[in-house]
């Protein structure tokens, strides 16, 4: 069973698939987020083409647990996937996924325009990977 990754985020959006047995996560592809319809869009042509049985999404909290300001924002994004992908959505806590994937940029040097590029593809699979962990026996 294939699991998708999102880190949504105002500007981009980062996409990670699992593997087949949902052990491991790679990184797809950061979409620009250029609003609901295109957004939908092309995310639409990356679901046809990676087949997910689910989707998590990463959820925006502050560090003592409550919501972020931009989870409205991200339930608001979930409620339009949910026109184009008809499979089980999770929201799963982001906290320092963005911070991790910085700390991982830094080791591998990844610099100037290519790490916006990644960042939140880099997110998107620790989101996911945090999941897929979290359900190992």
């Amino acid at each position: 069973m294939r699991i998708m990754g999102i880190d949504y985020g105002d500007s981009r959006v980062g996409i990670a698939i699992s593997d087949a047995m949902g052990w491991t996560a790679q990184g797809v592809r950061t979409l620009a987020n250029k609003g609901g319809k295109k957004l939908l869009s092309e995310l639409k042509t990356v679901l046809e083409e990676l087949q997910p049985e689910k989707i998590v999404i990463g959820l925006p909290k502050n560090m003592d647990g409550s919501l972020g300001f931009r989870a409205d924002a991200t339930y608001a994004f979930a409620e339009g996937l949910k026109t184009i992908f008809s499979g089980e959505i999770i929201f799963w806590d982001e906290r320092l996924s963005t911070v991790s994937a910085a700390r991982i940029l830094n080791e591998t040097n990844t610099r100037g325009k290519n790490r916006k590029k990644v960042l939140d593809t880099v997110s998107a699979c620790i989101i996911l990977e945090n999941y897929l962990n979290s359900n190992k026996f």
